[in-house]
């Protein structure tokens, strides 16, 4: 039950759209973006993810050293010690490294179609041992004292979520990891409940429990409690194996409504969506039983890592949400959603 309507100029950016920003890389991916408005524009902030030049024999990547310069390291596929099966993750006498570096690139655009960069707004690179990894997945939500962005911070040692605030997007405020490992997938509720902030995150759980969307209270934004496990994941559906927020929720009559996405065991990678209490969301209402939306178009199929549709920000007007989404870590397009539409799948 597919229910998007994809622009037809999909895709909007691919890994050709922009230059590298690290001396002796390429663009191996883009995927995706938080997104918002700012001036008037639409704004979408990318993780790009870059790698060396691949030799043939060989499986080069990049990583942070202890002084935060960027460095190569190279090993032969023929390697007894390396496992490099995996396109994302490779591992190397026990050790795992990612085979990009990942940081946010801004691009803006006055039609919400074509996107382009403005210099004015560098890029936003990893900082700190915790981070050596790079950060991944930014989500951005609204506030009344400026934009709030949530994102994962990958090192040797952990997968959390870092906290970063800016009012113009040039300086920000960076907050540290506000969830230890493993944990991801974070999405700020752009208001507070009854005085209250609220966030999903994403906890794994590898003995008991699993990959679950969980929902925490805080008074400030720092400091975090009440936690509650809002969504499991469902054996034999389409979100079999794991479950996570995408941008932060949406206040509508009928509650707080969340587009998530989830996947099975063959990575499959689909949206559906959560209805939640207005005053208290850690109530479920209503969850999809089928997708709203899931890889079918030929750049979702095939990719750096396909079958993948996978969205953590969008821009609402009215019952029109216009989405960006990450498609096969390839390539960033758009889709329209209907929220009364959606909403009648959930009720």
């Amino acid at each position: 039950m597919d229910i998007a309507k994809r622009f037809t100029g999909n895709p909007l950016l691919t890994v050709k759209s922009l230059e590298p920003a690290i001396e002796g890389m390429e663009i191996a991916c883009i995927l995706n973006p938080g997104v918002f408005r700012y001036r008037g524009r639409t704004w979408l902030v990318l993780r790009v993810a870059e790698r060396p030049v691949q030799q043939e024999g060989s499986v080069s990547f990049p990583v942070y050293d202890e002084n935060g310069r960027i460095k190569v390291l190279s090993f032969g596929k023929d390697n007894p010690e390396l496992d490099a099966s995996d396109p994302r993750v490779i591992n190397y006498r026990g050790q795992d490294y990612l085979t990009t570096l990942s940081y946010f690139r801004l691009v803006s655009s006055a039609d919400g179609v074509n996107f382009s960069e403005d210099p004015a707004y560098p890029p936003v690179f990893g900082q700190g041992p915790l981070e050596s990894f790079g950060i991944e997945d930014c989500r951005v939500a609204k506030m009344e004292d400026g934009y709030w962005l949530t994102f994962t911070e990958v090192s040797p040692v952990a997968v959390g979520v870092g906290l970063m605030h800016t009012t113009d997007w040039k300086h920000f405020d960076r907050h540290g990891m506000i969830f230890p490992p493993h944990n991801k997938d974070c999405a700020l509720f752009e208001e507070r409940i009854n005085g209250k902030y609220y966030v999903f995150h994403r906890p794994s759980s590898p003995e008991l429990g699993g990959n679950y969307i969980w929902i925490a209270e805080s008074p400030d934004r720092l400091h975090w409690g009440n936690h509650k496990c809002v969504a499991t994941t469902r054996p034999g559906k389409w979100d079999s194996v794991r479950v996570g927020a995408g941008a932060p929720p949406i206040r509508t009559e009928k509650g707080w409504l969340e587009i998530y996405h989830g996947a099975d065991a063959d990575n499959r990678y689909c949206l559906g969506a959560l209805l939640l209490d207005l005053d208290d969301p850690s109530k479920v209402i209503a969850r999809s039983e089928e997708p709203i939306m899931e890889p079918s178009a030929p750049y979702e199929l095939e990719g750096f890592f396909g079958n993948v549709v996978f969205s953590s920000g969008h821009i609402v007007e009215g019952d029109t949400i216009t989405m960006y989404y990450g498609a096969s870590d390839e390539v960033i397009c758009g889709a329209i959603f209907s929220i009364r539409e959606i909403l009648s799948t959930l009720l």
